[in-house]
């Protein structure tokens, strides 16, 4: 069999997650220190996992409707009604996923066709330009800098629209930067937004994660609504990564599309997930403010010792990720962290794995207990010391 022939071109030509990379060969080694993915060190709350064990218990294991359970639905639309102040209709305009990661896939192959451009802020997460190819779309990168905390510029927005420009991804708060979108500075993106027929995608998974800011949702702006599909989920705030379980909340005859698309790819998210789920959405405030202080405490000390170090480092504001400038090494991104896995067995990610914009950063997540990232940050700095990079 001649696989070449056989095999989706485009997918074929993917360079495979640049975060994995690293994650793998540092899974194969000893003694390995991984700051490399963003999963949290929290178990589930015990009461979400209870709600799930008596799920099971009591039989609940059939499918549930393709857009949901309405209860999920109905409880997602009063969780976002409470803390954005945006009403959805859990009937027509609430879609529950297979994790966010499903959500954002079905908004690129609702909405995007051959040759329409995707504006995608960078450095961001690794799946929007992907997708976007996979949808037959032309990813157009938006450069946001670290000067501007690394914040998307409405002026840069505007700047790169043309006439096939469908879709913006709003990934705020930001993976890897930590960066966050203030009202001001979304109010003026919505100014560039409004009269064009440009939707947005706002991926809003670590919107719960802010520090000494709250999170600012697009879709909460006059006349944003309707031009924006909200993708958010579980796997962040409530620790739930295992449950794989998401949504996504935008104008009915979008949604509507997404729901088609979701009946046949997958049918329905895990029944399972779907109860627990209510039940975090109802009761798991507290339990996402005790896990938001733990983060915000390593969040200030991370960032104290990497500037400490040498490794100068923007205060990141949402998510659970530092995005240190590693230049003064004179290292590439790859051979830093290469280099820093081989010597020191300490897993961070390359910047230039989120975009070419990132080369000259890496990525560090601080989802970890102290004790893992008090370890990690003395390794970092006899690296640094010893071959005379830093400090």
């Amino acid at each position: 069999m001649n696989y070449d022939k056989l095999l989706n071109r485009t997918l074929a030509e993917m360079k495979p997650s640049g975060i994995r990379k690293f994650f793998d060969i540092a899974a194969e080694m000893e003694e390995v220190i991984s700051l490399s993915v963003g999963e949290p060190d929290f178990q589930t709350p015990w009461h979400i996992r209870q709600e799930g064990i008596h799920t099971l218990e009591k039989g609940r294991t059939w499918y549930s409707p393709n857009a949901g359970l309405l209860a999920l639905r109905e409880a997602i639309s009063g969780y976002i009604r409470r803390h954005s102040g945006v009403t959805y209709d859990p009937k027509t305009e609430v879609l529950v996923t297979v994790g966010g990661s499903e959500a954002i896939d079905l908004c690129f192959r609702t909405l995007v066709t051959p040759g329409d451009e995707v504006l995608v802020p960078e450095p961001s997460f690794v799946c929007y330009d992907p997708l976007t190819r996979m949808a037959g779309g032309v990813p157009v990168p938006v450069v946001t800098r670290a000067e501007d905390a690394f914040r998307l510029k409405a002026e840069a927005v505007a700047a790169a629209i043309t006439p096939r420009t469908k879709l913006l991804v709003l990934p705020f708060p930001n993976n890897p930067t930590g960066a966050i979108m203030p009202r001001e500075e979304l109010e003026a993106l919505a100014d560039v937004l409004r009269g064009t027929d440009i939707m947005v995608l706002s991926d809003e998974i670590y919107g719960e994660l802010t520090y000494g800011r709250e999170h600012v949702s697009i879709a909460s702006l006059p006349g944003m609504q309707e031009r924006t599909v909200l993708v958010s989920g579980f796997s962040k705030a409530f620790a739930m990564t295992g449950w794989r379980l998401g949504y996504a909340c935008g104008p009915a005859p979008v949604m509507q599309m997404l729901t088609k698309l979701h009946q046949y790819a997958i049918m329905c998210a895990p029944t399972t997930a779907q109860y627990a789920a209510i039940e975090a959405m109802t009761g798991g405030d507290a339990d996402v403010e005790k896990m938001r202080d733990e983060y915000d405490m390593r969040r200030r000390f991370i960032v104290d010792e990497l500037n400490k170090l040498g490794l100068t480092c923007f205060e990141p504001e949402g998510a659970f990720y530092v995005f240190p400038s590693i230049q003064a090494t004179g290292l590439s991104s790859e051979e830093f962290c290469r280099r820093l896995l081989e010597e020191k067995h300490v897993a961070v990610v390359p910047g230039n794995a989120f975009g070419d914009s990132g080369e000259g950063f890496v990525r560090i997540s601080y989802c970890y207990s102290l004790k893992h990232i008090t370890e990690a940050l003395r390794r970092i700095g006899a690296f640094l010391k010893e071959n005379g990079l830093c400090q």
